[in-house]
């Protein structure tokens, strides 16, 4: 009977105040290390700005290229999508 008692009370005292501390203090540390963004995720994210910077430059042109040539252009688009067409 001692040898369980042995075995069993420090099972419990570990599994109960010990393990749960392990366990928080564990991913609390790894939440705080993949806080930032790794450097591949830095470098997407750089690439992806720089398209859609491109991206609007070339509608900015385009508006401006549609405006000279038929001033109308948004009106009229906005009449046929009201009276149904496409």
């Amino acid at each position: 009977m001692s040898m369980l008692v042995f075995f069993f009370v420090p099972a419990v005292i570990f599994l109960t105040v010990v393990a749960p501390i392990w366990l928080i203090l564990h991913y609390w540390t790894r939440s705080r290390q993949n806080k930032g963004l790794s450097d591949e995720e830095r470098q997407t994210l750089e690439d992806a700005l720089s398209v859609a910077e491109r991206l609007e430059k070339r509608v900015a042109t385009l508006e401006t290229i549609l405006d000279a040539e038929h001033p109308n252009w948004r009106t009229a688009r906005e009449d046929d999508y009201r009276r149904g067409g496409s």
